[in-house]
């Protein structure tokens, strides 16, 4: 090899992992989302600024199948390779294991000398397991950057105890398991985490929702971004504090959030965004900021952000979002049935959801509603309210999900220790899959679960009054996507063919 191949060889390759089939099934073809890997961009520009030579392979959005990118890194030769299994948002990470699997294999095959890192919320949870299970020599226990830093300073300096003193590394040695010090959160996001190598990402493939481009010509181009990292809060059913240890949240200045904004609209032509934060109104203060800013510059853009219930209400801050482009916002309701509810830890008052909704809906924004059936205390009953109780908010677009223990996640804890049934295979957490296999509650079998929910979601997007509502809001051509959407019936290893 010559000096200026050496020279250009990577210390680290990312790979983002994907087999969007597999998980979203006939979906995941059009009608799904491409979504950027943010966290692998993230870990990629802070591995960048550490000074490492990086690059970054996107396997979901470039549609490579495991052979071609192993084929990809074998001829780029990292010192290190780093499968990223987070997912677009903290559940999906588990459901991107099967790739992620499935790209190791494929590079310890065709690179075997090119050691292979996991990290993600998935492997953060449950990292002997992963070690083990995994074609990988490393996993990472927590966020990642200063683990793979000090990994590559390591590797360079070579011997096990180099590997030993790295934070948050995991590895096997003699058939033991041998895990470095906790590796600490990161405290200054916009020094450690500044934002993602857009640059070494393919950006003309990424493509937003279909309900967040409702009335919008064009899904493209699109991103995604976070403006903080964690949640305070710790309901049973959600597992997005994995990587982080428990309940955190950790803010980047609103400058810094800003900017990466300016970069996507202004180099990249970006209108449709997503802020990826798993609670973006949460601190009243940052989100003002991040407004008043937006509103300087005045852009066009098409945003939406996650929001809860008791923190959405306040008229004024609503406003602000509107003019500084947010045009939906998604609304954890979850359930309506307050014995369900209290059983999650997530108690919220019917009243004070449809207030919230209207004054959400007076601002002009559109409302996404995100619902769970199959909690622990549900029944056909209970699961019939909150479906009758979101027709009733006549939210502009509904996720309706099953409950799933996602490792990381208190439910993960209480299915095991009550030996519930669990999905039996990793694609099987997503909710769109063939082997998708939600929880049993205390009522029902999670057969009777899912068929309720792929029922729910067929009433409540065919109901007439709905397609009616959505036509007069956004056009026929939003009605035809919805009725496209209801064409593709899902297909589900556990709910029998009638």
């Amino acid at each position: 090899m010559d000096s200026a191949m050496a020279f250009d060889k990577p210390d680290i390759v990312f790979v983002n992992p994907g087999s969007p089939e597999r998980v979203f099934q006939a979906l995941g073809g059009r009608l799904a989302a491409v979504e950027p890997p943010i966290w692998g961009g993230m870990l990629a520009r802070s591995a960048r600024e550490q000074g490492f030579r990086v690059a970054l392979i996107d396997a979901n959005a470039e549609r490579l199948n495991p052979a071609d990118l192993a084929q990809r890194v074998a001829e780029l030769a990292p010192s290190l390779a780093t499968v990223v299994a987070y997912g677009p948002h903290p559940s999906a990470s588990t459901q991107t294991m099967p790739a992620a699997g499935a790209a190791c294999r494929a590079i310890k095959r065709m690179a075997p000398a090119v050691p292979v890192l996991l990290v993600g919320g998935h492997v953060s949870a449950l990292p002997e397991r992963t070690l083990r299970e995994e074609a990988c020599d490393f996993v990472c226990r927590g966020e990642g950057p200063l683990t793979i830093r000090a990994l590559l300073r390591a590797l360079r300096a070579g011997g096990r105890p180099a590997l030993d003193s790295v934070p948050g590394l995991w590895r096997v040695e003699g058939g033991s398991v041998r895990a470095g010090p906790p590796a600490p959160l990161i405290a200054d996001l916009d020094a450690d985490l500044p934002g993602v190598a857009w640059d070494l990402l393919p950006m003309p493939l990424y493509r937003a929702h279909n309900w967040h481009c409702f009335g919008e010509p064009s899904r493209q181009p699109y991103a995604a971004l976070y403006t903080s990292l964690g949640c305070p809060f710790d309901c049973a059913f959600c597992c997005t504090n994995a990587p982080f240890g428990g309940p955190n949240h950790r803010r980047h200045s609103p400058r810094n959030a800003v900017e990466e904004i300016d970069r996507l609209v202004c180099r990249y032509g970006v209108r449709h965004i997503k802020i990826a934060d798993e609670m973006f109104i949460l601190k009243r203060r940052h989100v003002e900021a991040i407004c008043d800013l937006l509103i300087q510059r005045g852009y066009d853009l098409n945003l939406w952000a996650y929001a809860r219930v008791d923190t959405a209400g306040n008229p004024r801050l609503l406003d602000k979002l509107r003019r500084a482009g947010f045009r939906w916002l998604a609304l954890g309701i979850e359930a309506a049935s307050e014995r369900v509810q209290a059983d999650m830890s997530k108690p919220i008052r019917k009243e004070l959801c449809r207030e919230v909704v209207r004054k959400i809906r007076a601002a002009g924004i559109y409302i996404i509603g995100n619902f769970i059936f199959g909690l622990p205390e549900d029944d056909l009953a209970s699961m019939r309210e909150t479906l009758d109780f979101a027709k009733e908010l006549q939210c502009e677009f509904v996720n309706f999900y099953c409950a799933m223990p996602h490792p990381g996640s208190r439910l993960y804890d209480i299915a095991e220790a009550r030996g519930w049934p669990m999905p039996d295979s990793w694609a099987g957490f997503s909710q769109y899959a063939y082997e998708t296999r939600p929880l049993p509650t205390n009522h029902l079998s999670g057969t009777d679960v899912l068929r309720f929910r792929d029922e729910a979601f067929v009433e409540y997007c065919s109901d007439p009054a709905y397609q009616r509502r959505l036509a007069s809001t956004f056009g026929d051509a939003a009605l035809a996507e919805i009725r496209s959407m209801l064409a593709h019936n899902l297909e589900r290893k556990h709910v029998p063919r009638e």
